[in-house]
């Protein structure tokens, strides 16, 4: 097992995890996935994701004055999404290659912890910056 699915198997040992995956945010490339997606696979699932973090990525008015941080460059740390069944929480994470790329969790929302998850998805982006 390779340390980026280490670090996804860390966050599917959350209560109520269900998936895990470091995505591309560019292209919506799975660098790696572990658990059950949702909805059409870990790739389609990425696909549709990376969307979502490109749009919040791009949004000049949720930039943080003189504050650089995650998400490519910016200052974006976690975009959530709640549906009726599921929390879907990317976590942007600064590799040491160009491209940026996020951690994709889906929590059960009636067996997750939101809170507990964005701390275990901020202890995981800090790991894989050094894999």
């Amino acid at each position: 097992m390779s340390a980026i699915e280490d670090c996804l198997h860390e966050a599917l040992a959350l209560p109520g995890a269900r998936s895990a995956a470091l995505v591309e945010w560019a292209t919506g490339f799975v660098l790696a996935s572990v658990g059950a997606s949702a909805h059409g696979g870990a790739e389609e699932t990425a696909i549709e994701t990376a969307e979502l973090a490109r749009i919040a990525i791009e949004q000049v008015a949720l930039e943080p004055e003189g504050l650089p941080g995650e998400g490519g460059g910016s200052g974006i740390e976690d975009v959530i999404v709640t549906t009726p069944a599921s929390y879907h929480v990317l976590r942007f994470v600064d590799m040491a290659f160009d491209s940026g790329v996020f951690v994709h969790l889906r929590l059960d929302r009636a067996t997750g912890n939101l809170a507990l998850a964005r701390l275990r998805l901020r202890s995981v982006a800090e790991r894989l910056v050094g894999v």
